[in-house]
């Protein structure tokens, strides 16, 4: 087999959009000896254009219903773009019918759902990956070569962060997102995750933590249609909708390997339209890494002679293959919709080769134990142990 026959559930919504376009645009850049994919299924909403789902995917049936796609003998990788509540559901019918399964994050509601679906895709030998796209920017392959060659020496401290402010304004209407039924973690699940991906890609296993969740604005307007990014006109005549999980966390940590960890996210970051960084402090250097120089890194070596000694900046280019493969300068940065090319296409791969690539449900459960601690610590007001199963 050399072409994966994809079905994107949640295809009408934002991250369907990005996972279609994914799989058909990344062998254009990557060539197709590693495979080829085709979208051969479009799980949309009810409401959702069917004559704009299928103009994106042109001969692909375009659904309703997920388990017509899970049941469908023609595909062979399910790719989950759908609500955080429905990902256990979905991820563990298409694994017990013997499909591939791509999931956004966060993979599941709680560690024990994750746990049980990658004990699962074990026992089917069945390839899994978590949509944490952000570690594939090659910048961060470098980070994590600096790191493992012990140029920085032994990781000693992680600052981490990610802030945006789509509901820093009070009035900023009701979203799925801030609902604790469709979104049990909120704001840890959602960006949270992304942080907690970064620090399982680089530093290891968090062995323990403790969390503060807040609610920054209890109830917001409730406005027809309303999603990410889309402006709203208030009428005053609203329904008012309660937020049920939280808007903003700050944390400490300990890594399993001794570093310790100070680490905030939020979607109330007023002014904050996308902030993520990290800085990596060893014994010997350290890496910092902030979004708004995206595929720079910034090294610091104590190796470098005294009086000389300070952050260089180090443009990641064309000798990294997977930046290559889009451009053939450094500093003509790939954004968001590459690292997802990224992630499609290696997906492909690992599904033709049979062989799994960094992050798979394994990976995803390690990190929704994270959440999950994050969550009993806020409401336990106490440190969380992690443990290792």
């Amino acid at each position: 087999m050399n072409e994966v026959r994809v079905a994107v559930l949640g295809a009408s919504g934002w991250m369907g959009k990005v996972h279609t376009m994914a799989y058909q645009t990344f062998p254009h850049f990557f060539g197709s000896v590693g495979g080829t994919a085709r979208v051969v299924a479009l799980v949309g909403t009810e409401r959702a254009d069917r004559a704009d789902l299928a103009a994106r995917a042109p001969g692909a049936k375009i659904l309703t219903d997920w388990r017509q796609a899970v049941e469908d003998p023609e595909v062979d990788l399910v790719d989950i773009c759908l609500p955080d509540n429905m990902h256990y559901e979905v991820a563990k019918a298409a694994l017990e019918a013997g499909k591939h399964v791509a999931c956004e994050k966060p993979l599941a509601e709680s560690a024990a759902e994750a746990r049980e679906l990658a004990d699962l895709a074990k026992a089917r030998r069945l390839i899994t990956r978590v949509g944490h796209a952000f570690p594939r920017n090659p910048v961060h392959d470098l980070a994590k070569e600096i790191i493992d060659a012990g140029e920085i020496g032994e990781i000693t401290m992680f600052k981490g962060c990610q802030h945006v402010d789509v509901f820093g304004d009070p009035m900023a209407p009701f979203m799925w997102r801030a609902d604790g039924v469709l979104a049990p973690t909120g704001i840890v699940g959602d960006t949270g995750s992304h942080v907690f991906s970064f620090m399982e890609f680089l530093v290891g296993r968090v062995a323990s933590l403790v969390a503060n969740n807040i609610v920054v604005t209890p109830r917001r307007p409730v406005v027809a249609g309303a999603a990410m990014g889309a402006g709203a006109t208030l009428t005053g005549a609203e329904d008012w909708a309660e937020v049920t999980n939280p808007d903003a966390t700050q944390l400490l940590c300990r890594f399993e390997n001794g570093a310790n960890g100070i680490v905030d996210f939020s979607r109330v970051a007023t002014g904050r339209k996308f902030m993520q960084g990290y800085e990596i402090y060893g014994t010997k250097g350290s890496l910092v890494y902030t979004y708004d120089e995206v595929n720079r890194l910034r090294f610091y070596t104590n190796d470098d002679p005294a009086g000389r000694r300070g952050f260089r900046a180090i443009d990641v280019g064309p000798e990294h293959p997977s930046y290559a493969a889009f451009l053939p300068l450094p500093n003509f940065s790939l954004g968001y919709n590459e690292t997802k090319i990224i992630e499609a296409a290696e997906v492909v791969r690992s599904v033709i080769s049979g062989q799994p690539m960094w992050p798979t449900f394994e990976n995803g459960h390690h990190i929704t134990q994270i959440v999950d601690a994050c969550m009993a610590s806020s409401r336990l007001r106490a440190w969380v142990d992690i443990p290792l199963a």
